[in-house]
């Protein structure tokens, strides 16, 4: 970790040479540590460290950007040159109005230092126990364990200084036979609460619940997510249209909308970087402090997020912190978003179901329409039968290709619970509960 004092001097160093009307300087620092397995063995160990600085210059209505990771006075000043002549080449953007303005900023504790100085030998060790797990019952384990501990600096010519750190830990693992596989994962800032028994014992039991499995016809049924699939289909919703950029340019399924209802009135989301449940950041990425943002409310369409360029578009607009690193042409973007829990449990959800099918997660989804937030995509690791209350039999994966929209209209029980889900790449994390849809679109079988 380089610290505050010694980023804050980088980006001074930038600001110094900038001759810009205006500049902003974001200097990220990270330090990972990931132990990957395969086959039940570990195939690799890597540690990752590296500070990028990313510097926007303003000349008039010209923007231009650079990047670089060279922290010397020279490649400081060669990046500060390259963004100064990218915007020189620029056209005016007659809708850019200003870089934003320092305002107050809560911070929040989002480091653990027992993350930050975990070993590679204790990664090791956490790996083990779910490799032991898996080939006790004659399976064979893959997956990663990954420890990260960043740091982010927003400075800008009219006075913004934002600085914070966090830490993440995540685990997981696809646990195989010959003809199933299980899923297993835990997220959180601090590793120390991470349970690689508790992820390798839940793989190994749905590998070993899913062996030979059955095939099913597609068409509408009765599903039970669990948060795993939930929280894909969130970050899906996230990046089709929560942000304002897609709202303004009329392609978000929230444009002409807000104040009509959407979903199930049992559906509330929102957006907080704030809150410890997840990994919290206490601002974007122009430096401006992150509001907590209700997205949809009991069904009904609220609002999307802005950053400061998006909010220049509209009258009386603020940004509600939401910038992506300049330059971004998917505008402001969710990253830390919520699902109000229900009041059932996964066990109440299957004993309330006739006929049904429970998917485990997700594999490759894509959006089709994001207007109408169509996602297709397959269940994979752990998809089985439910009938008269009971988990019955292992099923061969399904493709889905279903609104989400629609889904979370027919969701007619929400968990009780709320599970951190970390997106595979990217910063998006989400905590979602378990739900049960009614009327889910399977349209494909496959043959394993």
């Amino acid at each position: 970790m380089f610290g505050e004092a010694r980023l804050r001097d980088i980006a001074d160093r930038v600001l110094k040479r900038a001759s810009a009307d205006q500049t902003e300087v974001l200097i990220s620092s990270e330090e990972s540590h990931l132990t990957r397995f395969a086959e039940s063995s570990i195939h690799q160990n890597v540690t990752e460290r590296n500070a990028g600085v990313r510097v926007r210059s303003i000349l008039g209505k010209k923007t231009g950007a650079a990047s670089g990771n060279d922290t010397s006075d020279e490649g400081l000043a060669r990046l500060v040159r390259a963004a100064e002549q990218a915007a020189s080449f620029q056209k005016d953007d007659p809708e850019f109005q200003s870089l934003p303005s320092p305002q107050p900023i809560v911070a929040v504790d989002a480091y653990s230092e027992a993350t930050a100085a975990f070993t590679p030998e204790e990664r090791a060790e956490g790996v083990k126990r779910i490799i032991d797990r898996a080939q006790q019952n004659g399976l064979r384990a893959a997956g990663s364990f990954s420890t990260v501990a960043d740091e982010v600096l927003i400075a800008n010519s009219l006075g913004i200084r934002a600085y914070a750190s966090s830490t993440v830990a995540n685990v997981r693992t696809v646990v195989m036979g010959e003809d199933s596989s299980g899923y297993g994962a835990h997220t959180d800032r601090d590793v120390t609460q991470l349970d690689p028994d508790a992820v390798g014992r839940e793989a190994v039991e749905k590998a070993l619940r899913s062996r030979a499995p059955s095939g099913i016809e597609p068409g509408p049924y009765t599903v039970i997510l669990e948060e795993e699939a939930v929280a894909d289909m969130m970050r899906s919703l996230a990046f089709m249209g929560l942000g304002a950029l897609a709202f303004q340019e009329n392609r978000s399924f929230m444009s002409g909308r807000l104040g009509e209802r959407i979903t199930g009135e049992n559906i509330t989301i929102w957006d907080d970087g704030h809150d410890l449940r997840g990994v919290p950041l206490p601002f974007d990425f122009e430096g401006v402090p992150k509001q907590k943002v209700m997205l949809i409310e009991k069904g009904v369409a609220r609002n999307v997020v802005y950053d400061s360029y998006t909010a220049g578009r509209e009258a009386n607009r603020q940004s509600t912190g939401h910038a992506l690193p300049s330059p971004s042409m998917m505008g402001p973007i969710p990253l830390h978003v919520f699902m109000g829990p229900g009041t059932a449990t996964k066990e109440e959800m299957v004993a309330a179901t006739e006929r049904g099918i429970w998917v485990t997660r997700f594999h490759y989804t894509n959006p089709l329409h994001p207007v109408k937030t169509v996602l297709t995509g397959m269940t994979r690791d752990g998809t089985f039968w439910i009938e008269n209350g009971k988990i019955t039999r292992p099923l061969k994966n399904l493709r889905f290709t279903q609104s989400i929209l629609e889904a979370f209209g027919n969701a007619d029980m929400l968990g009780s619970t709320l599970t951190a889900v970390k997106s595979l790449y990217g910063t998006f994390v989400s905590c979602v509960p378990a739900m049960r849809i009614q009327g889910f679109r399977f349209t494909g079988a496959t043959e394993f």
